[in-house]
């Protein structure tokens, strides 16, 4: 089920966030444009996780086509 509420919703915001759920965002619009997604703390999580391994592969590629990196460079990427 997909949750789009205009961003007024927000004036009784207990309404709102009891319709979040893991894997249920709501999103809000403003003037019948998207605007706002509001996320389970799960959900944003699990998207830090993904961008974190994202930007592993990512170093790992660069490393595959340049040859070898020092451990301590791609560690201090990874920890930004």
């Amino acid at each position: 089920m997909v949750n789009i509420m205009p961003v007024s919703e927000l004036k009784n915001y207990g309404k709102v966030l009891d319709t979040v759920e893991p894997d249920n965002p709501v999103f809000l619009t403003k003037n019948g444009y998207g605007k706002y997604v509001v996320i389970d703390l799960a959900d944003y999580e699990a998207f830090e996780k993904f961008k974190k391994s994202k930007q592993l592969a990512q170093i790992l590629k660069q490393a595959e086509k340049s040859g070898t990196r020092p451990l301590d460079e791609v560690a201090a990427e990874l920890l930004k």
